[in-house]
């Protein structure tokens, strides 16, 4: 009823682990990546000429990159699955993020104050290589360009591959004048796995 984790590893062996992956991860230039990624969402803007386009455009491309990116995550790491939401939150701040982006986002757990409302995390990002160099025009800001929306679709994908379906939204952007960029990931449902006809 869970997602991921480490042979039941608590968040300080969460730490480690991430840590570890990224020595051991081939690294490429931040600068590249983060020009790499500006000139893909200028070409975006060219092609579609309408920033809420861009944004689902963005979405889309996170979400299928999610999908392809968590089978390798989990042959890289040898996570099983989380005891619960909030172990979910420790993996991906501080494995998942850190040893595919270098960075380690601050995590806040956000559990569910009553029966109806499903628990969630904030990703409270201090630095984002995604957006160094960047400044958002006037013109990107009041259209609505979310610059960093692949990251929500990353999360997405990737959560629902391992039978976690969220949301995930950027709530703040130090792009667009808040002080620090969040990410907010919100349970909708733990998934059953379907197993192929005859399997069972």
């Amino acid at each position: 009823m869970s997602s991921l984790n480490p042979l039941s590893a608590g968040p300080s062996k969460h730490k480690l682990l991430g840590d570890e992956l990224y020595k051991k991860s081939d690294k490429i230039n931040a600068e590249l990546f983060s020009l790499t990624y500006g000139a893909l969402v200028v070409q975006l803007i060219k092609d579609y000429e309408d920033y809420q386009q861009v944004n689902t455009q963005l979405e889309r491309m996170g979400y299928n990159i999610g999908v392809r990116l968590i089978e390798d995550f989990l042959a890289r790491t040898g996570l099983t699955r989380c005891r619960d939401f909030s172990e979910t939150g420790e993996v991906v701040s501080k494995v998942a993020f850190r040893s595919l982006l270098s960075i380690t986002p601050t995590l806040v757990h956000h559990p569910a104050l009553s029966a109806n409302q499903q628990p969630s995390f904030s990703l409270i990002f201090d630095e984002n290589p995604l957006t160094d160099f960047v400044e958002l025009p006037d013109e990107a800001i009041e259209g609505g360009l979310d610059y960093a929306k692949v990251l929500e679709g990353v999360i997405r994908g990737a959560l629902e591959m391992i039978q976690t379906s969220v949301t995930a939204t950027i709530v703040s952007d130090a792009l667009r004048g808040d002080e620090k960029t969040e990410l907010r990931v919100t349970l909708v449902r733990f998934m059953e796995e379907n197993m192929p006809p005859g399997d069972d």
